[in-house]
């Protein structure tokens, strides 16, 4: 079993039943696996939650690097998009939701500090730089509260004014 289907099982888990739910036999379950199998990878359910929101921010680092723009707060932008049109939020819900503990959010506060402080110097700028990233967090907040809040039309209307703040 690999540590991926691990954390995909988790997160389904954590999706359908909530986190009252996620025990690590009931994960091992879901995943076809034994609990050994299980803890070889994650030794507490604490490991497994910490691990879920480590792999979330790797994959929102690895879209915010796929985006292609000139700037860095232009991929963060184009990639907090993706992420909410994709319903990607929703598994960041649930992640973050299930944690009920500041030392499992740890690493997403570190990449936060991250994703608002990066390249701010090399941006043209840098004060609509910050405004365009909190705007983003708004947006995946509201998005992640109510995903239907929104078409893809307004979106993209959305997208092209926070784009037109950046030189």
């Amino acid at each position: 079993m690999r540590r991926g289907e691990l954390l995909d099982a988790a997160e389904d888990l954590l999706s359908d039943q909530g986190s009252q739910a996620l025990t690590l036999a009931t994960v091992a379950e879901r995943a076809g696996c034994s609990k050994g199998g299980l803890l070889y990878h994650f030794s507490t359910k604490e490991a497994l939650i910490k691990g879920m929101v480590e792999r979330l921010i790797e994959e929102f680092d690895e879209l915010i690097a796929a985006q292609g723009h000139d700037t860095y707060t232009k991929n963060y932008l184009a990639a907090t998009f993706a992420a909410v049109r994709s319903g990607r939020l929703r598994r960041w819900a649930v992640v973050t939701g299930a944690s009920g503990n500041l030392y499992l959010l740890a690493p997403l506060r570190v990449a936060m500090a991250r994703w608002h402080r990066e390249g701010l110097d090399s941006e043209p700028d840098p004060e609509a730089a910050q405004i365009v990233r909190l705007a983003c967090e708004g947006l995946w907040d509201v998005a992640s509260h109510d995903p239907d809040l929104y078409d893809d039309e307004h979106y993209e209307t959305l997208k092209r004014r926070l784009l037109a703040m950046l030189p």
